[in-house]
């Protein structure tokens, strides 16, 4: 047996040092591709490193107090009972997650009522963008690779930020974990309703470069039991036709200020359709669809001087979706088999000067080329050329910050067909932010306008597309505390936030020539004030860990639009709960971690049809068990400990109880 052990490892040690020199090979062909990548920090001594990286950390610490901002990162991050960035982002404050149930479900994220379009999603700095639609499925994008995840409301206020990066009511960081040393990770993994899983990992550590390569595929049946109970029906079956199958595999460069991204998603997946009354393990939504998604994209910091900063993105994306309904079995709903394209070429050039050490100045231009083509009749092929700019000024003076920024956005579209385009869109939008900190103290306020302009499906898709809209405003003011606190193992944070959303001219799809016939109009407005708050504190005591984290949210979201109409006006905009909380407890000793986390969610309306549609409060507990020995790594996951049966959209249910194993092993 030792034997056979032994010989395990020898065999492992060459697979790593056969991947490694693999991918010392793709670094090589990198440095000779882009030898302007190759030469970073060649031209500095070696003595000037170790002063820029001690500026850099305190120049963080001073702007902390400017953002709203929630992270968990690390080690918090792993220990988390989740899959997906929806899973993690979901016990964020102010943070609403649909979910369209199962794995193969779609996942969006809506921050304070704003609505999934006005939430930015970057990776390493880089947006995540869909002109299709304006929204990103959080489900196809895993936590494995991550360092950490933040949320910032508004943007965050660093030195070359890009101008895309002040366009969005609220942006979601994902910051890439970079390798330390080398390693090679094999992971396995089973679950309930017929869920597998594997994954591998790479990553290497070679001087100044770094790179890893992640591959996973899973794949799941999906067929869950539900419940589903009201007053008037008690419907019991299963969920049928939300299977999913995908691959992902991404891989990265790292070199200082140079850092690269590639990412690569196919997947096919049922899509389940609302549940029918009596007929639901009967009744089989046939609809089927196909992704497959990949981009590639390169940033490069560059300091010239010691006053001077530049950041140069390129990025190319592809999309292509593939909806099917057309089946026999089919005698339910519209037979379709629509195809769609998507390109999207984006590039970013940034400049910073810190004249003196209390002012920063930053100026910002970005352009991005889309284009749409799909296989609708009477569908209109479009381009969209997407032009912002910002020029961003920060002060800070015995404690006292100032941070303000005007951002201009010009969007063009050409149609190839005969039929015309909207109108181009310019406008400029501003922000300000003032903060105080003493101490472990900080005080914050800050105000924004920023809006959305239609995506390519609002003003184009056919007999719904709609060429005369206006954009989507929002206002947001703000104003809130910070304090931190640490000493003898315990460290503290705790925060809240007052806001207040108006959000004009909201683009919503209505019946206008019938109920088939539904066309994109402006209509609508909505005034929201809420509380956010969150408490986070660690503590450790020799081999033992405590952390816990909590967040809570109180806002009241109602719909201003019609004073004549008193079944909506000053009503709940629907889906907007008024209370929400969460809870994350970790011990952790030695080699041992258990992870206990609670989701609280009120109740919400969710048609204004009848004020008894409402969706039921829920309260969903999940737990982790996990430890690792000698390379192995084994975690038991249990999500929905008390089998609660809830949903995010009517007649969508979740999945109750599930058991998910995964096991890996590392070496290095």
């Amino acid at each position: 047996m030792g034997w056979r052990c032994e010989n395990t490892r020898i065999a492992l040690k060459i697979t790593v040092f056969t991947y490694r020199h693999i991918l010392l090979c793709l670094l090589t062909v990198t440095s000779t591709l882009c030898p302007a990548f190759a030469a970073i920090n060649t031209a500095r001594p070696d003595s000037i490193r170790p002063d820029t990286a001690l500026r850099e950390l305190d120049v963080t610490a001073k702007r902390r107090p400017l953002a709203t901002v929630q992270t968990i990162a690390g080690s918090d991050l792993q220990s988390l009972s989740s899959t997906s960035i929806a899973d993690a982002l979901k016990y964020f404050a102010g943070v609403q997650i649909k979910d369209y149930g199962g794995l193969g479900g779609l996942k969006t994220i809506n921050v304070r009522s704003l609505g999934s379009q006005h939430v930015g999603v970057y990776i390493d700095g880089v947006r995540l963008t869909n002109a299709q639609n304006g929204t990103i499925d959080l489900g196809k994008f895993s936590l494995s690779t991550l360092e950490s995840v933040s949320l910032y409301n508004a943007n965050r206020l660093e030195q070359c930020q890009s101008a895309s990066e002040y366009a969005s009511g609220a942006t979601v960081y994902l910051q890439t974990r970079r390798p330390t040393a080398d390693s090679l990770t094999i992971l396995a993994g089973a679950g309930s309703f017929g869920t597998w899983r594997a994954r591998a990992n790479i990553q290497t550590k070679h001087r100044q470069w770094s790179a890893f390569v992640d591959a996973e595929y899973l794949n799941t049946k999906g067929n869950y039991p539900f419940r589903y109970k009201t007053e008037y029906e008690d419907t019991v079956g299963h969920r049928r036709n939300s299977d999913i199958e995908y691959w992902r595999a991404e891989a990265a460069v790292f070199r200082s200020g140079f850092a690269s991204h590639f990412y690569f998603y196919t997947s096919e997946r049922g899509c389940p359709g609302g549940i029918v009354r009596r007929l639901s393990d009967k009744y089989v939504n046939v609809g089927r669809e196909w992704d497959t998604d990949l981009f590639g994209q390169l940033s490069y910091n560059w300091q010239p001087a010691p006053r001077h900063r530049l950041k140069f993105i390129i990025k190319y994306a592809h999309e292509y979706l593939r909806y099917n309904t057309d089946y026999p079995e089919n005698q339910n709903t519209a037979k379709v088999d629509n195809h769609y394209w998507q390109n999207d070429a984006y590039a970013s050039a940034t400049y910073s000067w810190t004249p003196w050490q209390w002012l920063n100045i930053n100026a910002g231009y970005d352009a991005r080329m889309s284009w749409l083509d799909a296989d609708l009749k009477r569908f209109s092929v479009v381009r969209r050329l997407d032009q912002k700019a910002v020029v961003a000024g920060r002060a800070t003076w015995r404690g006292v910050s100032l941070a303000a920024s005007m951002l201009f956005q010009h969007y063009c579209d050409h149609t190839i067909t005969h039929v015309g385009a909207a109108d181009p869109l310019s406008r400029f939008t501003p922000s300000v932010t003032l903060a105080y900190q003493w101490r472990s103290l900080s005080l914050r306020a800050w105000y924004k306008k920023i809006f959305r302009a239609p995506t390519l499906n609002d003003l184009y898709y056919t007999q719904t597309g709609n060429r005369n809209l206006k954009p989507e405003y929002t206002r947001q003011w703000n104003i809130g505390a910070e304090y931190n606190w640490s000493h003898s193992g315990f460290s503290f944070n705790g925060q809240a936030d007052f806001y207040i959303n108006r959000i004009e001219n909201r683009i919503v799809c209505i019946p206008l020539k019938g109920t088939y016939t539904w066309s994109m109009m402006n209509y609508g407005e909505t005034y929201c004030r809420g509380m956010n708050a969150t408490l986070n504190g660690t503590y450790s005591l020799r081999d033992w860990r405590f952390s816990l984290l909590c967040s809570f949210t109180w806002q009241k979201d109602l719909n201003h639009t019609d004073p004549d109409d008193p079944d909506t006006y000053k009503r709940p905009i629907c889906y907007a709960p008024t209370f929400s909380m969460g809870a994350t407890a970790i011990v952790a000793w030695r080699q041992l971690s258990l992870t206990v986390s609670r989701l609280h969610v009120g109740k919400r309306m969710w048609s204004y049809a009848d004020p008894e549609d409402i969706l039921t409060p829920y309260d969903n507990v999940d737990l982790k068990l996990s430890g690792h020995w000698r390379g192995f790594i084994a975690s038991l996951e249990v999500n929905d400990l008390f089998d609660i049966q809830y949903e995010h959209i009517p007649r969508y249910p979740m999945p109750g109880r599930s058991f998910n194993f995964t096991i890996s092993y590392s070496i290095r």
